[in-house]
């Protein structure tokens, strides 16, 4: 009897627990710790949709070379509201010099990638129209074939004025010390500035010689003026004064695109002209 009723006491011990048995749970402090003190919210839960996450997506972006498809994702990373924003807003010239900071803040390159090749598009398509009406409007009556070699003039063209231009600005400027902005910046602000270029081409249809010069100057000053606006700011930052010339090589290069795209793309008219024309050394 002896025998049993120790066991029965020490059944009753073990169902009631010494005190140094007793199982507690710590999820309670470390959730409320990493959630703002909110116990009803779980470490797992906390973890997943808040730090563990974006630290995962740092760390794959941080380990993803430049030369990976990855790296450059979140830049494309955007939706299309915004990137129509940044757009129109190239055409108000208040608003150019506060662009980078006010307007292009993540900077992207779907928007200049999308707008450069819009432009190569709309370049093409506005000259071909434009040369089969003027070929149908003439007395002579004759046929037009489409020029698909104005297609390749405009790729190259386009592309290399709007990517690496920019692309090869941003090494010379690291090489002489400038580091206020970033390749993607740069490329960002050279492919919006392009922008005013896809309603012009469109309007460049009309066979009004003078017309067609004056679209070009709006074209070329707006254009002109939002990428001065937002590089000239970063010359003059740098320590060598000299530094600052380049914005009249760029301004020249910036001509020079402009009157390309007039002779190339925008000098088709009937046999009989309406208004007057500049006439271009070397042309018929």
């Amino acid at each position: 009897m002896a025998y049993v009723q120790v066991e029965a006491d020490d059944v009753r011990r073990l169902e009631e627990g010494p005190e140094g048995l007793q199982f507690k749970s710590f999820l309670g402090s470390d959730a409320g710790a990493g959630n703002g003190g909110n116990p009803m919210r779980s470490a797992g839960v906390g973890n997943a949709d808040r730090g563990y996450l974006q630290e995962q997506a740092s760390q794959r972006k941080g380990s993803s070379g430049f030369w990976t498809v990855e790296y450059y994702q979140p830049y494309f990373d955007i939706d299309t509201q915004t990137v129509l924003k940044r757009c129109y807003t190239t055409l108000i010239p208040t608003a150019a010099k506060t662009y980078i900071s006010t307007h292009l803040n993540p900077p992207d390159l779907y928007g200049p990638f999308w707008t450069l090749t819009t432009l190569i598009f709309t370049l093409f398509l506005s000259s071909s129209l434009a040369a089969s009406i003027a070929v149908y409007l003439s007395p002579e009556g004759s046929e037009y074939d489409y020029d698909f070699q104005l297609l390749s003039i405009a790729v190259s063209l386009v592309y290399a004025y709007g990517l690496a231009l920019p692309v090869l600005l941003w090494i010379a400027l690291r090489y002489l010390g400038v580091g206020e902005w970033s390749v993607v910046e740069a490329v960002s602000v050279w492919g919006y500035a392009h922008f005013v270029w896809i309603p012009v081409s469109i309007l460049c249809v009309i066979p009004v010689p003078i017309l067609r010069w004056v679209l070009v100057g709006v074209a070329f000053g707006l254009s002109g003026y939002f990428l001065v606006a937002n590089i000239y700011p970063i010359l003059a930052s740098a320590e060598a004064k000299p530094t600052r010339l380049i914005i009249i090589l760029l301004a020249a290069l910036h001509f020079g695109l402009a009157l390309t795209f007039k002779v190339m793309f925008f000098s088709y008219y009937v046999v009989d002209k309406i208004g007057a024309d500049i006439p271009i050394p070397g042309g018929d």
